[in-house]
């Protein structure tokens, strides 16, 4: 380790593992593969990766994953706050390097949750479990889609937000889908499409819910003097957040606000920027609701105005505030804890390596900010990172 401290710390390398469906390889795989795509992309040999970080798979995560990829680390990570996960542990990684306490922080993910339960290996799971303050809520079929519709109907009563509002995300998110050659689903969709399909929740019909795919990435994290060695202009990490809500829905204040509120103007703070700056946000959504409560919670807009906000195209790759560039998890990519492809479409954005995607400005120019939000649970955590050239 050299240099002084605290160090500036960029992303250097992101990749995906093949993803969609991808019935013939294994979780495992999918990390070895996301890994070895993300350090070429990078240029920097593996040796220089000291830090290590994985969560959601193996009875020892990222023990088991590190051996798999043939690492070693001194510095790990294996936070574990669902969606959320990938933001938090970057945000640590980046403390770490600034530190010294780590030189490069390979962070990875891959899940082969829809070819599992195509092939049996294991059924759709309704709930977390229910042992500790759960126990009071799933024997009465509280299931995790409920706790977010509920949610979503508390702030279309509070505020006069409408069904049609949130089918705005999923028809701008596919939109966004459409030149991503990684996207699962690319054909376009209307509000009559999301609004008349099979209620899963109410109100969420099915394109209200995320999609299910197998997939995996990785992000490279490395102190600043290793950018001269990189392939790629770096991505900085300016600032990021951290927050947590709540378990049982007894104890959530309020069903309109997310712990974004938290962590995203921690974020703001930290990095020295306003929302009002940033030119793209990616931003976790399971459900449309997530999307539309947490640009509230942001700051892109004032609490309750998200369903006016949403609408007119906005969120498209050439709308006011492009969300979701790559489609998101309502059309692209999800996998599970889908928190780590975020920051990999933002760096691919920042850096203008998007393709027929590729968000500009007005003048033509590359974005130059960007943030990454995830939540996970349902509203019980959120991770936010600001990113810039």
């Amino acid at each position: 380790m050299a240099g002084a401290f605290p160090r500036k710390v960029a992303v250097v390398g992101v990749a995906l593992s093949d993803t969609g469906r991808v019935d013939d390889v294994t979780p495992y795989a999918l990390h070895a593969q996301a890994a070895r795509r993300a350090l070429a992309d990078s240029g920097l040999d593996r040796s220089v990766v000291d830090g290590f970080g994985s969560a959601g798979l193996g009875t020892l995560a990222p023990v088991e994953v590190a051996e798999y990829l043939g690492l070693r680390p001194t510095w790990l990570d294996s936070t574990g706050v669902g969606g959320a996960t990938w933001e938090v542990m970057a945000a640590h990684a980046a403390d770490a390097i600034a530190l010294g306490h780590a030189d490069a922080v390979l962070l990875v993910y891959g899940s082969t949750a829809r070819a599992d339960i195509k092939a049996g290996r294991r059924t759709s799971n309704l709930s977390f479990g229910g042992r500790g303050p759960l126990q009071f809520e799933v024997p009465y079929g509280h299931t995790l889609i409920a706790k977010y519709a509920m949610a979503a109907r508390r702030h279309m009563h509070q505020y006069g937000t409408t069904v049609e509002q949130l089918a705005e995300v999923a028809v701008q998110a596919r939109a966004n889908a459409a030149t991503n050659p990684d996207a699962m689903f690319r054909d376009p969709i209307t509000v009559d499409d999301v609004v008349s399909g099979p209620v899963i929740a109410d109100p969420f019909t099915k394109l209200h819910c995320c999609i299910r795919s197998d997939g995996g990435c990785a992000v490279l994290l490395a102190a600043q003097e290793y950018v001269a060695d990189c392939a790629k202009s770096p991505v900085w990490v300016l600032g990021s957040g951290a927050a947590m809500s709540h378990t049982t829905m007894s104890e959530w204040e309020d069903f309109t606000v997310s712990p974004a509120a938290v962590s995203g103007r921690i974020a703001f703070e930290r990095a020295g920027v306003r929302p009002a700056d940033i030119d793209i946000a990616e931003i976790y959504d399971a459900f449309t609701y997530m999307t539309l409560v947490t640009l509230e919670d942001l700051g892109f807009c004032a609490k309750g105005e998200g369903g006016a906000f949403v609408e007119k195209g906005r969120l498209l790759r050439d709308g006011s505030l492009p969300v979701n560039t790559d489609g998101g998890g309502l059309s692209a990519c999800h996998p599970g804890m889908r928190g780590l492809f975020l920051i990999v479409e933002a760096v691919r954005q920042l850096r203008g390596e998007a393709g027929p995607g590729q968000v500009r400005k007005a003048d033509g120019r590359l974005p130059e900010l960007a943030v990454a939000s995830g939540t996970g649970g349902w509203f019980c955590s959120s991770g936010t990172v600001v990113l810039g050239r």
